[in-house]
């Protein structure tokens, strides 16, 4: 098993896109890249933590690779908008790629390279080395989910 942190607007639908690949075997949404230890969801939404929604997901390489995480990734959501996915805006709501070993980092580096080419704007996902990750509360978790959604606005 492996791990791979993504942060690509609101965490609801982030983590049901990822969720109904084939070799994901679990998602955590929570908080990563910010300054403030252990921050709950209201801390974040001042847009003064510097925390992304993120999902960690766990994978299985042998089912599905990290190549493949990262193009679905760049498909699900606008990499050219900066702190902002559909009416969602601040900081916490920005595209990035948190890497956790070096591999990763060259992988996510590459394919940004590879996905500019279809954008007139310029991608501004940040590619960063994954820090804490801070698993958000109880209900956020599989909150899609919970209500009998497939989806929410991405």
């Amino acid at each position: 098993m492996e791990h791979a942190t993504f942060a690509a607007g609101c965490f609801w639908g982030v983590e049901a896109s990822f969720r109904a690949l084939p070799g994901v075997l679990d998602t955590a949404v929570g908080y990563t890249g910010g300054s403030m230890a252990n921050p709950t969801y209201h801390d974040v939404c001042t847009d003064r933590t510097g925390h992304a929604e993120a999902l960690e997901v766990s994978f299985d390489p042998a089912k599905i690779s990290y190549d493949q995480l990262l193009d679905h990734f760049w498909e699900m959501h606008d990499p050219t908008t900066p702190n902002r996915q559909g009416p969602d805006f601040g900081t916490q709501y920005r595209s990035a790629i948190f890497f956790h070993s070096p591999e990763q980092e060259k992988a996510a580096r590459a394919s940004r390279e590879r996905r500019q080419a279809r954008f007139r704007q310029p991608i501004v996902t940040e590619i960063v080395p994954a820090t804490t990750f801070y698993r958000a509360e109880e209900y956020h978790q599989r909150y899609l989910e919970k209500k009998g959604l497939s989806s929410c606005h991405l």
